[in-house]
């Protein structure tokens, strides 16, 4: 099962009202575990940055301006998503502004039901608790030293941490990344051990004449002090 984590970097807070996209990062998983492969561009806007959302990833108009426009990675985007699930955190805003680019692109948008939404999940799991990506790695115990700024191809990468967490954590990745070993025809594989038959110890006769006298030893025992031991140890 192939899933694509992304996320974006914009100017602001619509497409509808100007905003353009100047930042995409994409992650590729198979099985929820991460193949290392991925996806990242930033983008020139073509337009001014607002101090307000520089200050969120810091990327300056003299940065992107020699950075390629949306429609020069159109066609490695589109090929790298494929028809896969889109795995986003509070997906609606990416998704509108990279609808909003292929729209302008003239390309087909991408469909709303490949939306995997993992803020709402998160409400679902954790209800009444912050939500942001930073609390949600905070509390799966994701390293987060490396972010000082929003940074899409980084937020995704995190992202992708706590997706598989909200998905089973984990050991459910690793099993399932197992299971991938085996290769396309879908057999599972599984760990056996090879356990030896049990082996019966039977005491010689050296030891049942100690045992016998050891009996012996004891006042109206509860079995005869003479009582024959049998082959598998046991007493009669």
């Amino acid at each position: 099962m192939r899933e694509i984590v992304f996320d974006t970097e914009t100017t602001g807070l619509s497409f509808s009202a100007g905003h353009r996209l100047v930042e995409i990062g994409c992650i590729e998983l198979v099985n929820r575990v991460p193949t290392g492969r991925s996806f990242h561009a930033y983008l020139n806007p073509d337009r001014d940055m607002p101090v307000e959302a520089f200050n969120v990833h810091g990327l300056s108009e003299a940065f992107l301006s020699d950075k390629p426009r949306f429609p020069e990675i159109c066609d490695d985007l589109i090929a790298f998503l494929g028809d896969s699930p889109l795995v986003a955190h509070n997906a609606m805003f990416d998704f509108g502004f990279v609808n909003g680019e292929l729209n302008a692109c003239g390309r087909p948008l991408l469909a709303v039901d490949r939306i995997i939404d993992t803020l709402q999940m998160a409400r679902a799991k954790h209800p009444g608790a912050k939500h942001t990506l930073d609390a949600l790695c905070v509390r799966y115990g994701i390293d987060l030293s490396a972010r000082e700024l929003h940074g899409a191809l980084l937020d995704a990468q995190l992202l992708a941490q706590v997706f598989i967490e909200l998905t089973g954590g984990r050991q459910i990745a690793l099993g399932l990344a197992v299971e991938a070993a085996a290769g396309d025809t879908n057999e599972i594989v599984t760990i056996r051990r090879n356990i030896r038959p049990a082996r019966r110890f039977s005491p010689s006769a050296d030891e049942q004449a100690r045992h016998r006298a050891f009996m012996a030893e004891f006042d109206e025992p509860l079995w005869g002090a003479s009582a024959p031991v049998d082959a598998g140890g046991s007493h009669s």
